[in-house]
């Protein structure tokens, strides 16, 4: 017998959103021509002050879809994006979907061996890069390696407004590549869309067609890619939209310091941005001084990050300096957000943070807490319109448990990806009987919010009492004099594994292991406490999209061991 209510959360629901009300799905180029037609003299994209109205954008997009309908794209031929967040990635991604091409999403950051696995992998025929070094080097080598059979190479200095774009090439020589390749390898960016604009239709069947090949980071040490469906990521983006009902369409602005190669960004800082017609504020990659400048300079109203990059605001030495007071919803993903971390960035701002959930499978979003209302603080919030969240026995996989009780988290919705690429075994072991098994252990309470208490891979054993690293971490940055925290369980002889915490104080203050297990003392049981305490005065390791990395964390632990 289901001994969970069904759908608890619809009782509780904000009150400006429906959860049935239909989500409707249409081919991903489709949101940016509506856009177009509706909001077209309105400014779309900023780029370090090079700014372009949504119809230029629009005509951007339709002269390079033509362009690489030229060169050979058709239905279904995949094309990799190996760019920074600039104007080039969103006039290249929506592009390739016109043309009716599959976007292939690759990580700036990559070694080559990993970009080569990866093209290889998705039998990318073309990338879409710039003449940065730092990229055009390492697709050098995978262009002479895979299947990869062209380049289109886009001048970065030409994205930037004058001055700049003449400057650049000279103050930043050394950054700006020597272009190796000639004859048909290279195709570049201005000689591309070098036409009329005039794309030649392509049926697309959204429900089938994949727009994205987004590849997970690897939970087995092999990235897989997930197939999302024009479906699935024109679904997410209208349910992240109806949820932020209070969004004034071509009105307002965007702040985009996530990197869009990420499926969280894709499609909580760019789809967003496109669909409700906001001036999407860029910047290439993250940097603290320059987010806070745009801030304060340019006053947008949306600012999604990972909890590393609000927490990072909140321990800037001259944070009063600036003025945030812009900002009106952030929506924190990408990792746990800590309570104390939360508060103190809505202190700081006046701004209302509100922590989600998604992942990779799901093109991302599946549960937000409300914008307005209850907003519960250590929850991912309730399931998105049209999405059912199951907290499932994790024993015999397929009973529900009941509220309050843990489980694994699983997902049934039009968002969820239709598998993962030439992986017919990986997709069944976690889409089954049409539920998505997220491998996170999780609570619902009465009301149908969620809390995340674990992944289930990172929950410790310890003599064979099982210890939640967020639970641990959530008491730790309790401390007034933690910036940052990590808890992991590492091997021990005696009793399996052992509680670990690496911990970066804030600047200035002195904290000691001994203080930190005194603090913990009356906040969790012994067994929770964590054994070992390592103290840093460097940042801990974080991710591609700044959250902080357990994996390279426990890297680093097993090296140290086996050295």
């Amino acid at each position: 017998m289901n001994a969970q209510p069904a759908h608890p959360w619809i009782a509780h629901y904000p009150a400006a959103v429906k959860w049935d009300q239909p989500v409707p799905v249409r081919a991903v180029p489709e949101i940016l021509a509506e856009t177009v037609r509706h909001y077209g003299e309105r400014p779309g994209l900023d780029f370090m002050g090079r700014k372009y109205t949504w119809g230029q954008v629009g005509s951007l997009v339709d002269r390079m879809a033509r362009g690489l309908q030229d060169i050979g794209v058709a239905k279904g031929t995949r094309v990799g994006l190996f760019l920074p967040n600039c104007p080039y990635f969103v006039i290249s991604y929506f592009a390739v979907l016109k043309a009716g091409g599959t976007v292939v999403n690759l990580n700036p950051l990559y070694a080559t061996k990993e970009l080569q696995h990866l093209v290889a992998d998705s039998g990318a025929e073309i990338v879409v890069t710039t003449n940065l070094a730092m990229l055009y080097d390492k697709m050098h080598d995978v262009l002479h390696s895979t299947g990869l059979r062209k380049l289109v190479m886009c001048k970065f200095a030409e994205a930037l407004p004058f001055p700049k774009s003449l400057l650049f090439p000279i103050v930043k020589a050394k950054d700006v590549a020597k272009i190796k390749h000639g004859g048909q390898e290279i195709v570049w960016f201005n000689d591309l869309i070098n036409n009329d604009g005039q794309v030649r239709p392509v049926a697309i069947d959204p429900q089938n067609d994949i727009a994205v090949l987004q590849y997970t980071g690897g939970t087995t040490g092999v990235p897989k890619g997930a197939m999302l469906t024009h479906a699935n990521i024109s679904a997410n983006v209208e349910q992240a939209s109806l949820w932020f009902h209070a969004v004034k369409r071509g009105q307002e602005k965007m702040l985009g310091v996530l990197p869009f190669f990420h499926v969280f960004a894709m499609t909580a800082v760019m789809n967003m941005s496109v669909r409700n017609a906001l001036e999407l504020i860029m910047l290439p990659r993250f940097e603290l001084d320059a987010a806070l400048a745009l801030i304060n300079k340019h006053k947008p109203h949306y600012f999604p990050a990972v909890p590393a990059i609000y927490n990072a605001i909140n321990n800037h030495p001259r944070l009063k300096e600036f003025d945030l007071t812009s900002l009106r919803y952030c929506i924190s993903g990408g990792a746990p957000l800590p309570v104390e971390v939360k508060k103190t960035f809505e202190a700081n701002t006046g701004c209302v943070v509100v922590e989600g959930y998604g992942l990779t499978e799901s093109s991302p979003v599946v549960c937000i807490n409300p914008i307005t209302g209850m907003n519960k603080a250590g929850s991912i919030g309730q399931p998105v319109p049209g999405t059912i969240v199951e907290i499932i026995d994790p024993e015999d996989h397929k009973t529900p448990v009941r509220p309050g009780e843990r489980g694994e988290l699983c997902v049934r919705g039009p968002q969820v990806m239709k598998g993962y690429w030439n992986k017919v075994e990986d997709s069944a072991s976690v889409l089954v009987d049409g539920r998505l098994h997220t491998g996170d252990i999780a609570i619902m309470d009465a009301e149908g919010y969620v809390f995340i208490v674990d992944r289930i891979k990172d929950m410790i054993i310890t003599n064979g009492y099982k210890v939640y690293p967020r639970n641990v971490e959530e008491a730790i940055y309790q401390h007034d004099a933690v910036e940052e925290c990590i808890v992991a369980g590492i091997p021990d002889e005696n009793r399996g594994e052992i509680v670990k915490a690496w911990i970066k104080p804030k600047t200035g203050r002195n904290l000691t292991p001994e203080e930190v297990k005194l603090f913990l003392k009356d906040k969790m049981s012994s067994m929770e406490i964590p054994k070992q305490i390592e103290m840093r005065d460097k940042p801990l390791p974080k991710t591609m999209i700044g959250k902080l990395s357990r994996k390279d964390i426990l890297a680093e632990e097993a090296q140290k061991a086996a050295g």
